[in-house]
């Protein structure tokens, strides 16, 4: 039987991309009691409800994550709360700090204290590959927000509210990622590529919410959960979406990285490899991790072990992006 099954769920950020892909998943395969789209978009909640009217466990609340009365009204009697709202454009980011600082920081933080209060059981939160080592606002932003949610498994207390995190990289055709953003400069002829040497994570948003499933069932709170996901040069990608347009060399743009990384050298010390998945354990004196590393069956990496896009052992191949791309939805 599902983990969801008979459960009340609530997505925060429900509206996007990765939330519109999950609550499609839940409701065709996890039969949850009811699940909760939380977002602050009214049209986009709209458009949801003309594609599953014939729904009667679908709730729709408009909200903000940083409105913290808004989440306590939305979240009573909610048992798992999937937490996906974001600011997540760098530009954006970078040009209105303090609204990423309000959205990814103070919301986590308000989602994290209601989530307590109201006796949530299970709590992920969605990061990024730009979260490690970050180099831009919005990276430095989810940072925190990560942060926040391992150590909330320390105040939790008798609530047993358990939070874990789930990192991964580029979503192939998710809005705003790059492959809509080469699909919409198709018609000029000409492709800009920041560095002909960039690499890139990349997951589908099928495999991400697949992903984020497994690691409910898997979650005991504290854990930063990674997928070991491909890697594949963004020109080689430019190559594949339109084979037929020139790229354009422009330079690397301020808050971008030549490669991604995932794991960093010095998370090596609490790092953990399962056969699909990499889990970076906290490192509060709460957890015990010569315990979880014998009971769950993983094997401690290297010491100075990392995880990038350009040193994966796991490479995607032009062929098997097209095969990707004739099935993977692309919102543009």
């Amino acid at each position: 039987m599902s983990f969801l099954s008979g459960k009340s769920v609530l997505v925060t950020g429900a509206t996007g991309s990765f939330g519109k892909r999950f609550i499609k998943t839940v409701l065709d395969e996890h039969n949850p009691e009811r699940l909760v789209v939380f977002s602050r978009d009214e049209l986009k909640q709209y458009e949801m409800q003309q594609q599953h009217l014939q729904s009667p466990k679908l709730r729709y609340f408009l909200g903000d994550v940083r409105d913290k009365e808004r989440l306590y009204r939305a979240f009573d009697g909610v048992e798992v709360v999937i937490h996906a709202a974001a600011m997540k454009q760098v530009p954006a980011s970078e040009y209105n700090p303090m609204e990423a600082v309000k959205t990814n920081i103070i919301g986590a933080e308000n989602v994290i204290n209601v989530c307590i209060d109201q006796e949530v059981k299970h709590v992920i939160a969605l990061s990024t590959d730009k979260a490690a080592n970050p180099v831009n606002l919005y990276g430095a932003t989810k940072l925190a927000a990560d942060k926040l949610f391992i150590a909330a498994n320390a105040l939790s207390g008798r609530h047993r509210t358990r939070f874990s995190v789930v990192r991964y990289g580029n979503v192939i055709g998710s809005r705003g990622s790059v492959i809509p953003f080469f699909m919409q400069k198709r018609p000029t002829g000409v492709l800009p590529i920041t560095d002909e040497r960039m690499t890139r994570f990349w997951i589908t948003l099928g495999q991400g919410v697949k992903f984020v499933l497994q690691c409910l069932e898997r979650m005991r709170g504290g854990e930063v959960f990674v997928p070991k996901i491909p890697s594949m040069k963004v020109v080689d990608v430019a190559k594949v979406v339109a084979p037929e347009c020139k790229t354009q060399i422009i330079g690397i743009r301020p808050g971008e990285k030549l490669h991604e990384i995932m794991i960093t050298p010095d998370d090596s010390y609490y790092t953990v490899e399962f056969p699909d998945h990499y889990v970076i354990q906290p490192a509060g004196p709460w957890w015990d991790t010569r315990q979880y590393v014998s009971s769950a069956g993983g094997k401690a990496v290297a010491e100075g072990f990392q995880y990038s896009s350009d040193r994966n052992k796991e490479w995607m191949t032009p062929a098997q992006l097209a095969e990707l791309l004739r099935h993977e939805p692309i919102e543009l």
